[in-house]
């Protein structure tokens, strides 16, 4: 609803696109959650050894990681980041900081020991993210989608900093990045 604050064509479209790209994650997430009940229980650290023997672990896995990749506008979803950028300024700060982009990234710190059986895809798609994002950068004149294909630069970078297996420093990056981003936005 705050994507659509202007009631015109542009920010109508923006809004589906960044609605529906999201809802993707939303199902995934659900279908992860309704899927380790299967387990008992949705406490997943007593059962943290049983997860590399379990088929049904590496599917949770897999539906987690195609979660966060919405959430975080990673390459096959990363249409609705620049597009969610005809909201008001204050709005893509929030998004682009504190809430949407980061919920992905804290997805997969919070499940580090899932993704590890998946390190070269997560490797291979925050790569392309970063190279696609700086290349679209390059011919983009709104200043706010250049700040928004830079927050998915550097959340392809997170991607990159998780797959290789440090969850501290890929924390690290994403506090000092909500900080300089949202600040980044309310000077430009």
């Amino acid at each position: 609803c705050l994507v659509i604050y202007y009631q015109n064509v542009k920010s109508y479209s923006a809004g589906m696109l960044t609605a529906l790209s999201n809802r993707i994650g939303d199902v995934m997430l659900l279908m992860s959650i309704a899927w380790m009940m299967n387990f008992g229980s949705w406490n997943f650290t007593l059962y943290l050894e049983y997860y590399n023997l379990d088929l049904n672990m590496k599917l949770i896995g897999f539906l987690i990681i195609v979660a966060s990749m919405t959430k975080s506008a990673q390459i096959p979803f990363s249409a609705w980041l620049p597009a969610a950028m005809a909201a008001p300024t204050p709005v893509s700060a929030l998004v682009h900081s504190s809430t949407l982009v980061t919920a992905g990234v804290y997805l997969l710190m919070r499940f580090h020991f899932l993704i590890m059986n998946y390190d070269f895809f997560l490797l291979f798609i925050g790569l392309l993210t970063m190279f696609m994002s700086g290349l679209g950068a390059n011919f983009e004149y709104d200043l706010k989608k250049i700040i928004a294909l830079s927050t998915l630069s550097q959340l392809g970078l997170m991607f990159t900093i998780l797959s290789l297996g440090s969850v501290k420093l890929a924390f690290f990056h994403l506090l000092i990045h909500a900080l300089f981003k949202a600040l980044l936005f309310m000077c430009a």
